[in-house]
C-alpha cells in the first residue's frame, strides 16, 4: 500500500503544513520509518526538496500517514543527525544546505531593450490596478458559490451584458448579450472562427500580423493575400483572388485602423466589401482591436453596424487594459453563434469566471470609460511626442498611420535590411520593427518601420529616436 501526504489524511488528520509526497508500502517487511527516512533522503538528493524548503510539522505528518508521530520525530532526528535537515526552534524543520541536490535553476525573462518601440502594447504602467482591485473584491464579496463552477463556456452573462450596452453605445455594434462569445484575446478567436468554419479560404490583409496568419494556418485556414494601400484593404481585389483560389468564405480586416499600416477603410470600400459579402455570401471578420484611441479624426462606428448578419465583430482588453488579461470577445451572426459556441466548449470550456465579472464591474461603474479616456490623452501627447522626435533626428522620415491607435508606421529614406537594423539596434538596447516582416511574404529589405509609441514616456520616445537616428547612420 502506497501513502502520501494529502489534505485530507486520514480521518482526524490535521489540514495545516505544506504539502509533501512520501510512500510507504506495508506490505514490505522494512520499518516504515525506515522507509520513511529514505524517502525523505531520496526527495532531498533529487531536488524534489530543495534547501531551505520547510516540512510538514511531525504532527501533520504523521496524521496524514498513518503513522505515530514518534515514528515521525525520530525519522526526523536521524535526518538531522546526518546532516540532511535542520531543526529551527518555533520555526520548524527545513532541508539543510549541505543536503539538499543544486536548487533548480531559475528560469529568467530576457530583459526587453530600454527604448522599446514594440506595437502590441499599452501603456502597461497605467494599468488601473486600484480600480481593478476594487472590482475584483466586490466580485469576491458578491458572487454566489453556485458561479464559481465550470463556467458558461459562451462567457459570463454579466460581463456579456455589460459588453452588449458598451459596444452600442460606444461602436454603434448591433448587439444583444446572446451574440456574444467571450474568448481569450483576438489569437483564441481566431482559432475558435477556422474550426467553426471548417477549412475556410481566407482572405487576409497583407501586410497584417504574422502571429494572426499563423493561427489560422494552424487551425486549418487556407490563407490569400489581400492587398492594402493607403485606403486600407484592397477589397475590390476580393474576386481575382476567387478566380485564382476558390470562393473565399471569410474576409479577415481591421477597417477602423488597419493593421499594421493604420489606413482607415474608406466608406466606399466598406460599402464595396459589405456588398461582396452579402452577393456571395461571404463573411467578414472585423478585428477592432484599437478604435478607442483616435486623436485627429472623427470616430469611425464599427463595420458591424451596417451588416449584423454577415460581420463577425472581434474586440479585446488588450490594447485598452493590458494583453495579461487574455479577455476578448466576438459579436457573432446567428448562423455562426451556436459553432463558435461549441468550438469555445472544446476549446476549454470558457474564460475564468472571476476575471470576466470584475471586467464587468468595471465597465458598469464607469471606470472602463474614465481609463479610456485619460489612456486617449496620454497616447496623444505620446504620438506628438514621436512626431516631433522624428521630426528632430529623422527629418527625412515621412510619417503615416497616427490619427488614431498606438503605433506609427514610419517610412525611411532609404530601404535597410531588418535582421541588421534589429540586431544594431539591440546593442544600443533598442527595439525596433521593420514593416518588412509583416507581409505574407517577408521583405527582409524594405523601407518602413512600424513603432508603437504607448508604453513609452515623452522622454524615453525622443531618446529612443535619437539612438535609431545613430544606428541608421551606421548602417
Amino acid at each position: 500500500m502506497i501513502l502520501g501526504t494529502n489534505s485530507l489524511g486520514r480521518p482526524g488528520a490535521l489540514a495545516s503544513g505544506p504539502e509533501l509526497l512520501v510512500e510507504l508500502r506495508r506490505e514490505q517487511r522494512r520499518p516504515l520509518r525506515a522507509q520513511l527516512e529514505d524517502g525523505l533522503r531520496q526527495a532531498t538528493r533529487a531536488g524534489r526538496l530543495c534547501a531551505g524548503a520547510r516540512l510538514p510539522a511531525t504532527r501533520v505528518l504523521a496524521a496524514d500517514l498513518g503513522v505515530s508521530r514518534r515514528l515521525v520525530v525520530d525519522a526526523y532526528q536521524q535526518l538531522i543527525a546526518e546532516g540532511y535537515l535542520v531543526s529551527q526552534r518555533g520555526a520548524g524543520t527545513f532541508v539543510a544546505a549541505a543536503g539538499a541536490a543544486s536548487a533548480p535553476a531559475q528560469e529568467r525573462a530576457p530583459e526587453p531593450p530600454r527604448f522599446d518601440f514594440f506595437p502590441g502594447h499599452p501603456d502597461l504602467s497605467s494599468f488601473p490596478r486600484r480600480q481593478w482591485l476594487k472590482a475584483m473584491r466586490e466580485t469576491l464579496a458578491a458572487t454566489p458559490d453556485r458561479s464559481l463552477g465550470y463556467p458558461d463556456a459562451r462567457g459570463a452573462a454579466e460581463l456579456r451584458r455589460a459588453l452588449a450596452e458598451h459596444l452600442r453605445r460606444v461602436r454603434g455594434v448591433a448587439v444583444d448579450a446572446q451574440r456574444i462569445v467571450v474568448c481569450s484575446g483576438t489569437a483564441q478567436g481566431l482559432a475558435l472562427l477556422a474550426r467553426a468554419l471548417d477549412r475556410p479560404h481566407m482572405a487576409v490583409e497583407d501586410p497584417g500580423l504574422p502571429p494572426h496568419h499563423a493561427i489560422l494556418l494552424a487551425h486549418g485556414a487556407r490563407l490569400s493575400a489581400m492587398a492594402v494601400d493607403g485606403e486600407g484593404a484592397k477589397v475590390e481585389t476580393l474576386p481575382a483572388l476567387a478566380a485564382r483560389g476558390g470562393a473565399i468564405d471569410a474576409a479577415f480586416v481591421t477597417p477602423s485602423h488597419q493593421s499594421p499600416t493604420g489606413a482607415a477603410l474608406t466608406p466606399a470600400r466598406r460599402a464595396s466589401l459589405l456588398e461582396w459579402a452579402a452577393s456571395t455570401a461571404g463573411l467578414v471578420i472585423e478585428d477592432d482591436y484599437d478604435a478607442e484611441f483616435r486623436y485627429d479624426r472623427a470616430p469611425l462606428g464599427a463595420l458591424q453596424g451596417l451588416a449584423p448578419d454577415r460581420v463577425v465583430y472581434m474586440g479585446t482588453t488588450s490594447k485598452t487594459l493590458a494583453p495579461a488579461l487574455r479577455l476578448g470577445w466576438m459579436v457573432l451572426p446567428p448562423a455562426l453563434l451556436e459553432r463558435v459556441a461549441e468550438q469555445r466548449s472544446l476549446a476549454d470550456h470558457g474564460a475564468p469566471t472571476l476575471e470576466q465579472l470584475a471586467l464587468a464591474r468595471l465597465i458598469e461603474s464607469g471606470a472602463y470609460d474614465r481609463h479610456l479616456r485619460q489612456a486617449r490623452r496620454r497616447y496623444r501627447a505620446r504620438r506628438d511626442a514621436l512626431v516631433h522626435a522624428l521630426s528632430r533626428h529623422l527629418p527625412s522620415a515621412r510619417v503615416t498611420g497616427v490619427a488614431a491607435g498606438l503605433h506609427a508606421v514610419v517610412r525611411l529614406d532609404r530601404a535597410v535590411d531588418g535582421s541588421e537594423l534589429v540586431l544594431a539596434a539591440l546593442r544600443r538596447s533598442l527595439g525596433v520593427y521593420p514593416l518588412g516582416y509583416a507581409f505574407m511574404e517577408p521583405r527582409p529589405v524594405h523601407d518602413e518601420l512600424v513603432l508603437g509609441y504607448a508604453n513609452l514616456s515623452e522622454t524615453a520616445i525622443e531618446e529612443g529616436i535619437r539612438l535609431l537616428a545613430l544606428v541608421l547612420a551606421e548602417l
